[in-house]
């Protein structure tokens, strides 16, 4: 079972932002050996969904993902820095962090459609999630991504 967590950027005590952005780090720059910006000015304006595992006498951030509004990343909200701690895979935790997040990213921001940037091999995953590709593969910090949309832009009339 998931402890979930979900904060501002003003919300994150001292102790969780560590935990996040050492997450963070160890996942996508380390592991990953992807030498980008990964703390940006998004961080400030997301809201911050973070998983611990119940039960552990001293919880590790086990799944974080940050929730974005509309306008900011795209046009329409979106969920990104989707990370699962290595200890904590192949136990479905990230299904379960990606369902947590579409419901409050639904609830939030209702009107529109949910989009991300996608590690390319998770297109199957995020498929079984309800998402589409919308785009063709792109590198983005030479590693292939594709944008996948959830849902509906809704109808304008002109």
């Amino acid at each position: 079972m998931i402890n979930w967590q979900i904060k501002t950027f003003d919300e994150l005590s001292n102790d969780e932002l560590f935990e996040v952005l050492r997450l963070r780090q160890a996942v996508f720059v380390v592991e990953q050996e992807c030498a980008y910006p990964d703390i940006d000015a998004t961080d400030k304006v997301a809201l911050h969904l973070l998983g611990y595992l119940a039960g552990e006498p001293h919880a590790e951030l086990a799944v974080y993902a940050r929730l974005i509004k509309p306008g900011v990343t795209y046009e329409y909200a979106s969920i990104g820095r989707v990370v699962v701690a290595p200890q904590a895979r192949g136990k479905d935790y990230g299904r379960a962090l990606m369902l947590r997040a579409i419901t409050e990213v639904e609830q939030r921001y209702p009107h529109g459609p949910i989009k991300i940037g996608a590690q390319q091999h998770l297109e199957t995953f995020y498929v079984s999630l309800g998402f589409e590709r919308v785009s063709e593969m792109y590198l983005e910090d030479d590693i292939p991504h594709i944008d996948m949309m959830r849902g509906s832009p809704p109808f304008s009339q002109h």
